[in-house]
This record gives C-alpha cells, structure tokens and sequence, in this order.
C-alpha cells in the first residue's frame, strides 16, 4: 500500500491548523451520517455536545478519543482523514468494518477546543480526573467504556515542542507509551498487548520518519484514563502527536498519525499481538525534553556590568486571539544550553543583544530585538 497517497486521498480538507472546534468538525460529522452511526453522547460543562461516531460490525471493538485536551487538535484532524477512509470502498477498509467495530470520540472536551485550553471550563485537566470522575465529560467516558466493553483502547494526544526522541537532535513527532496499572510498572497480559501493538507500529512507522518517533514516561498515575483502562484490563495505547520539522501547523505530523492509525488497525486485524516484543517497546527511545523553539548562540550582552558572551533561548506560546491561534515567542531561558538543542538556531557572532535599550534579554519578554546593529528579530526570526 502506498500510504502518502492513500493520506493524499482521504485527507479531509475542510480541517487544518491548530485550532479546531465543534464548529469545525460538526459539518464534517454531518457528511457521514447516512453511512455510521453518529450521535450525541453526552455534553460538556458548558452544554456542548459530545459526539460518538460509531462504523463496523465485527466482534472486536475499538474505543478512541481525541481533544481530551483541547488544545491538542492533530489527532482529531488524523481521525477524520480516518473516517473518510472508512467509509471508502477500499479492500482493507472492508475488511477492517467487518472485523471491527470502532468507536470515535472526535472531541471530548469540545469548551476547551474552543478556549485553546488544556483543561474544560472548569478548569480540571480530565486527565488527571480518573480518581475524582468530578467532571461530566470523565464521566461520559468512563460510561462509553463501561457500555461499548471495548477489546481496545486508543487515547489520542498532543505533546509539545521540547521533546527529542532520545538523545538526538531529532524531534520526537510521535511518541507512544503503554500505560503502566500499577506503581512497580509490571507488564500484565493487558499492558502487553498494547506494548506489543506500540512495537509493531514502530516497525513500520520508522521507514517514515526514522529516528523520530518516542516512548512516553510511563510513571504510574491512577489519575490518568489510560492508566485506569489498563488496570482494568483493556490494552490502552497513548498516541502523542509532536513536532515535525517546521509544521507548527502539525499538518505533516498529522499525516504520521493517520499512518500509525492505520498501521495499528494493521496488526489488530492480523492479531500479531500475541508475542512478547518488550525489547523492541523499549528500544524506542524515550521522550527527552531537550528541545526550544529558538535558540540563539554566541550572543554578547551586558551582564552585572560585564560584557559576557553567552546563549538563549525563545518559546513560542500558543495565544488565541480573535478566535485566530497566534505564535508569540517569548524569552525563555538564558545561559549555556549546551545539551539542548533549537528547532531554529541562530549564530549571534558575538553580536550585541539589545531591545528597548537594553542589553539583557529578559526571561518572559517578547523575542523582539538586535543582534548587532543590522540583525532585527521579531517573534524570534530574524527579518534583516
């Protein structure tokens, strides 16, 4: 199968970026009504509705949900590249309604998608409300897992900038980790299925982006969904979808996630879960926070009255503004940094920093400033 133009074709055009809403996604929901079964499930603190988007009539039962945070958006637009998949005559998709039934969460924190926020209205992360189940939307999933009794689980996310896979200069563009059930992190028969899935999308996700792909800190939190779903004996899989090189946009991550999606389905349907591959689960590097968005070197400021020549770093924060997703870059670290790495970097070549007059970057400032007296940076990228 060649999967860049099997992406090429299903890709649902009318979602892209970062920001993505109820507004954005009802209308697309509202194209395969006549073909799934889609409903809504429950709703949000707010009263918005959570939609279910059920296809397939097998034995063997999927659950996935996206935007428990809503600010993590890629894996909600790799679902609905998904969806159009599914609902294609294509062989494998036959196949895959047949042996499956899956069902979709889209959004589950639809109040957070809209606020760009992690959390939903109430200010709780749901993923850390597995304990309390203090929140309508955590329980509606809990209830969804309870009533559909599924065989497997998918917990889809986003994670941020910082992370390399491993200890490389190589972004970490998915990450994936089996959730531990208990604090010791033993493997039971549950955690190995979902570790064996994660191996066998490795494999084949590696001919894609090599040398890009992470595994997850697996500390035991009984706060967590998957970590929960997994001590009650259903293999949970945590997909992140992180940077790719210059997509702040995640558009190219996206694509990676529509692969691993099919990859995964691809070793259920084939059942080639059922051998032990922890070496290979472990082999993938793990998530390593040694990554900012900017980095400038060599730079020369005034320090304690000194002129020193140093390094720093910039950020970008995700800002909603007007219902439009900014980048803002902000200073964010200044110092050696010499085991972390920029997605842009700069060699300053000892040129003089200064920014209203001033010859000191200042941690949580706008990265608007001079290098030298011709170098002008605004939000963090040189402009002359």
């Amino acid at each position: 199968m060649e999967y860049s133009s099997l992406f090429e074709k299903f890709k649902e055009q009318d979602v892209a970026g970062r920001y993505v809403t109820l507004k954005h996604i009802e209308p697309i929901l509202g194209k395969h009504i006549l073909k799934n079964k889609i409903q809504v499930l429950g709703n949000s603190v707010l009263e918005k509705p959570i939609y279910g988007y059920t296809t397939g009539t097998g034995n063997f039962k999927i659950l996935l949900w996206s935007q428990m945070h809503g600010n993590e958006s890629t894996t909600t637009k790799a679902l609905f590249d998904l969806f159009n998949y599914l609902d294609s005559d294509d062989e494998i998709a036959l196949c895959w309604r047949q042996k499956f039934t899956f069902l979709f969460l889209p959004m589950l924190n639809p109040d957070g998608a809209e606020l760009y926020t992690r959390e939903n209205a109430n200010a709780i992360d749901l993923n850390r409300d597995f304990l309390n189940l203090s929140q309508p939307e955590s329980q509606l999933l809990l209830k969804v897992f309870n009533d559909f009794k599924p065989d497997f689980c998918f917990n889809l996310h986003d994670q941020r900038t910082i992370f390399a896979a491993g200890k490389t200069n190589n972004p970490a563009t998915v990450s994936f980790l089996a959730p531990a059930y208990n604090e010791e992190r033993e493997s039971n028969p549950s955690r190995q299925k979902a570790i064996n899935l994660i191996a066998g999308i490795n494999e084949k996700l590696q001919q894609y982006i090599p040398n890009q792909i992470g595994r997850f800190d697996d500390a035991y939190n009984r706060n967590c969904v998957g970590d929960t779903f997994q001590q009650f004996g259903v293999p949970t899989v945590l997909f992140e979808a992180g940077h790719f090189q210059n997509d702040y946009a995640r558009e190219e991550t996206r694509k990676y996630i529509f692969y691993s999606l099919i990859f995964g389905f691809n070793v259920l349907h084939e059942n080639d879960i059922v051998n032990n591959k922890t070496a290979n689960y472990l082999n993938i590097p793990q998530n390593n926070p040694c990554f900012f968005d900017f980095i400038y070197r060599n730079v020369k400021i005034n320090y304690d009255n000194s002129e020193i020549i140093t390094n720093f770093a910039a950020q970008f924060k995700e800002e909603l503004q007007e219902n439009q997703l900014v980048f803002t870059a902000y200073i964010s670290s200044i110092g050696p940094l010499d085991d972390f790495y920029g997605h842009i970097e700069y060699d300053g070549k000892s040129a003089l920093f200064e920014s209203n007059g001033i010859n000191f970057p200042k941690i949580n400032d706008k990265a608007d400033f001079l290098l030298g007296k011709n170098s002008l940076f605004v939000n963090g990228l040189l402009k002359k």
